[in-house]
């Protein structure tokens, strides 16, 4: 399992064939989120891993990274392709890149 950087990611997700998923609670994800994105709080992960697809890659993510890599690390053991947004939303808002809704932000 290799973590992606956040200009890694911005280029996964232009390119398509990744699922995003946002392990933060819902009023984290309400204040600031990654578009494209999944919310899927930690504590519901393992009840709804089948719905997740195992034949595209998974990058989790959360505020610091620290979550997200707990949830990329079980699902590694689990056989999916999971991986982790190094630094997690706040590395992604420290490299500039966009945060939806326009006035979002890492709570």
């Amino acid at each position: 399992m290799a973590d992606f950087t956040p200009d890694e990611l911005a280029h996964l997700i232009a390119s398509g064939g990744v699922q995003l998923i946002d392990v933060r609670e819902r009023d984290e994800h309400e204040a600031g989120r990654i578009a494209g994105g999944r919310l899927i709080e930690l504590g519901l992960l393992g009840s709804q891993a089948r719905t997740i697809e195992r034949g595209a890659p998974i990058v989790f993510y959360c505020r610091s990274g620290a979550r997200s890599a707990m949830a990329a690390d079980a699902f590694a053991q689990a056989g999916f392709e999971a991986h982790n947004l190094a630094g997690g939303l706040l590395a992604w808002e420290a490299a500039g890149l966009p945060l939806e809704p326009d006035d979002g932000y890492v709570a």
